[in-house]
């Protein structure tokens, strides 16, 4: 607890907080109309529904505090048509097996080729 800051049960007094921000540089915001926050990371996306998203200004840098109800949806491998081609041609495999090697390497065609070369 800060002293003075209205400790006690009732916790800190919200607006000797905001002034003791103030007097540090912080500036607070919310952005009251967002309806979804989207991370996009490698292995997929983390989707936030019905955001309450603060913002914390400090010398000159944004942080950013997101909460709400929080799902992930792992990525989709998407497998070209044209590797899934140059596979077969490499190899002499089936559409079928050259699109199954390369999802099984996620994708990548120089380890997709040697698989089933092998």
């Amino acid at each position: 607890m800060f002293p003075g800051m209205g400790g006690g049960r009732g916790g800190m007094n919200p607006k000797k907080m905001q002034g003791m921000m103030k007097q540090l540089g912080i500036e607070m915001s919310e952005i009251n109309n967002a309806e979804q926050v989207i991370i996009k990371t490698t292995d997929g996306e983390i989707i936030i529904d019905n955001p309450a998203v603060s913002i914390m200004r400090a010398q000159g840098v944004d942080t950013y505090q997101i909460n709400g109800d929080v799902r992930t949806v792992p990525k989709e491998l998407v497998i070209p048509d044209e590797d899934v081609r140059l596979v077969c041609e490499q190899t002499g495999a089936s559409e079928e097996d050259a699109k199954k090697a390369l999802e099984d390497n996620n994708g990548d065609l120089a380890e997709a080729i040697l698989a089933l070369s092998s």
